[in-house]
Parts: C-alpha cells; sequence; structure tokens
C-alpha cells in the first residue's frame, strides 16, 4: 500500500524550481495564495508578465467568491480574473504587465483560452510557470501541454494553509479531504485525456 500511495503522490504532485521565463500564469480559483505566489515569482524577476486566469463556474455562472483573506480582498469581482488581478496589483506587479483571460470555466479552459490570448497579444511563450493548487498539479500540467505543444512549462505550485485546503504529497493520504481531492484529480486526468492529448505527446517524444 505504501508504494500505491506514494506512486500516486508522485504523479499528481508535480513540482519545479522557478526559472526565468516569459509568463507566469495564475489557473482559475477562488483562493487569493496562488496569485499572490504568481506575484512573488514576477517580483523576483521571474518573467515579465502574469496571466490572471479564470472565468466564472461552468456549474452556478458566476464566480465562486474569495476563499481566504477577505478583509484584504473584498472587491466586487465579476469573475476569477478580476479577483487575481486584484490580488496582483495589491502585491505589486504594476497593471501593464498583467494579461487578462475572463472567459474560461475549467482547466481545459483556462489553458486553451491563455495560448489565445498570449497568440493574440504577440507574447511569446517558449516557456512559461503555471501557479495553481499542489493537488491540481498534474491535471494542470496535462492541459498546459496540450495548449502549448511547443513550450516547455514548469509548475509551482502554491501553498494554501486554510483549514483542511493544505493538500500535499506527504499527507494526502492521511485525512478524508485529501484523499477526495486526490483520487478524484486521478479520475479526472483520465476521464478528460483526450486523443488530441495523446497525440500532443507522441509528438514530443
Amino acid at each position: 500500500m505504501h508504494d500505491l500511495i506514494k506512486d500516486i503522490g508522485d504523479f499528481i504532485f508535480v513540482e519545479d524550481e522557478p526559472q526565468k521565463c516569459d509568463v507566469i500564469i495564475t489557473v482559475g480559483g477562488s483562493f487569493p495564495q496562488i496569485a499572490e505566489k504568481a506575484a512573488e515569482l514576477y517580483k523576483n524577476g521571474f518573467a515579465e508578465y502574469v496571466l490572471a486566469g479564470g472565468g466564472v463556474s461552468v456549474k452556478t455562472g458566476v464566480f465562486a467568491g474569495v476563499k481566504d483573506k477577505k478583509d484584504i480582498y473584498s472587491g466586487d469581482y465579476k469573475t476569477e480574473c478580476d479577483f487575481y488581478e486584484d490580488v496582483l496589483i495589491k502585491n505589486g506587479v504594476p497593471k501593464t504587465a498583467i494579461v487578462r483571460e475572463d472567459k474560461s470555466g475549467h482547466t481545459r479552459a483556462n489553458a486553451e483560452f491563455a495560448a489565445a490570448v498570449l497568440k493574440e497579444r504577440g507574447i511569446p511563450a517558449e516557456k512559461i510557470i503555471l501557479v495553481c493548487k499542489r493537488f491540481h498539479a498534474r491535471r494542470c500540467l496535462m492541459f498546459f501541454r496540450s495548449a502549448f505543444p511547443e513550450t516547455e512549462i514548469l509548475v509551482v505550485p502554491a501553498d494554501i494553509e486554510v483549514g483542511d485546503q493544505n493538500i500535499t504529497k506527504d499527507n494526502w493520504h492521511t485525512y478524508p479531504y485529501g484523499i477526495k481531492r486526490v483520487m478524484g484529480e486521478l479520475a479526472r486526468c483520465g476521464d478528460q485525456f483526450a486523443e488530441a492529448d495523446i497525440n500532443n505527446y507522441q509528438k514530443r517524444k
């Protein structure tokens, strides 16, 4: 059982050391820590641009609302992009360095719309950093590799120290919510891996 837990953890929890890149991309969500991490990377000189990604939930049709630090981030946010942009600005990223993507409602769309926006703006994407939740890393990488087949992609997760949200490679299997989220991600990686993704992986070999 220990080997199985390790294998699942190694697959789901992808993490790279940050490197100089073209764009830092926040994958949509409701926790400010993701955009705060992106701002930290920006201020440390890892990229010229930060793409604030995310629209509204495909299930509810609205932004889910801020999940932490509501006293700091209290704007009337219509989209995840609006929320992340405010977090980025409050953490020292100039508005001129922020690229907006406010149409996507799920992870695959995050990747596809991000690729389209960067192409439209003429911003290079030879190397990008993805900032996301730790347990969301593999699925983010899977979809962004599909949308950016020629791009080197690094994943630099954000820590979310809120209640039972701090799901890590070491603790996910020790409590029910961690197991639920990680096994859910494992299932989604299988269910959502399309033929187009397989073809893109094969091209890179």
